[in-house]
């Protein structure tokens, strides 16, 4: 599983490109794609680390 922090570029298969802007308690990432920003839930499915 990847480890994400504050402020990583990220990219998703639905979302494209983003930054996580926050993490949750139980390791959910906030991630701001511009357009939106989405709860991604662990394992964070479909999300690399750019």
């Amino acid at each position: 599983m990847q480890e994400f922090i504050l402020n990583d570029r990220v990219t998703h298969d639905k979302y494209g490109l983003g930054q996580v802007v926050g993490i949750e308690p139980g390791g959910a990432l906030l991630c701001d794609f511009g357009t939106q920003k989405v709860k991604i839930l662990s394992p964070y499915p479909k999300l690399f680390k750019l």
